[in-house]
């Protein structure tokens, strides 16, 4: 009696395509987007990837948890916004930053020197307008095959969804906020 070798488990499951630059989405009202964006770079950076994460509604001298950690890590964040919109006191002001952050974030990825670009909180100043969509698509799709790029923020744009290699949804099913319980150094900052 001949005994079979039981099958390769991982060989049946791996995708035969090519290894390439993904775009990844992270979206939806839950929490998490970002973290899970931070994550990936973090991973990619451990690997000794050149990564530049980019936040759209950041001040550039935020000083957050991810800032410090990543300040001493030696990976790049930068902010690009005023802080957030229901604070700003000039939304035009607000806009012209946001627009002036998509040119330094596209002419990143455009580069092709970095493995990953993280745009966090991109959709935001797409769905208020301060950005034209099309543009940013189109980047998109044209940039260097072998360059990642994670987006992350809540309602993100059809045509992001449907040009994303990877979309991943956060839901909230219960947030501590609505408890009453306000944010927390080291949980939201």
């Amino acid at each position: 009696m001949q005994i079979e070798s039981p099958p390769d488990r991982h060989a049946a499951g791996r995708p035969a395509g090519e290894r390439r630059g993904l775009l990844i989405v992270h979206t939806g009202d839950g929490k998490g987007k970002s973290t899970a964006a931070f994550g990936l770079a973090l991973r990619a950076f451990g690997r000794g990837k050149l990564v530049r994460i980019y936040q759209f509604m950041k001040v550039p001298s935020a000083r957050f948890g991810e800032h410090r950690a990543f300040e001493t890590l030696g990976l790049p964040i930068e902010g690009l916004g005023d802080g957030f919109s229901w604070k700003s006191r000039d939304l035009e002001h607000s806009a012209e930053l946001a627009r002036a952050g998509w040119e330094r974030a596209a002419a990143t990825i455009a580069g092709g020197e970095h493995f990953m670009v993280v745009l966090d909180e991109i959709t935001y100043p797409l769905r208020f307008g301060w950005l034209p969509l099309e543009p940013v698509v189109e980047a998109l799709r044209q940039r260097p095959p072998h360059v990642h790029v994670v987006l992350t923020g809540r309602q993100a744009p059809d045509e992001l969804l449907a040009i994303a290699d990877t979309v991943t949804e956060m839901r909230m099913k219960r947030h501590h906020f609505q408890a009453g319980v306000p944010a927390q150094r080291g949980i939201e900052d």
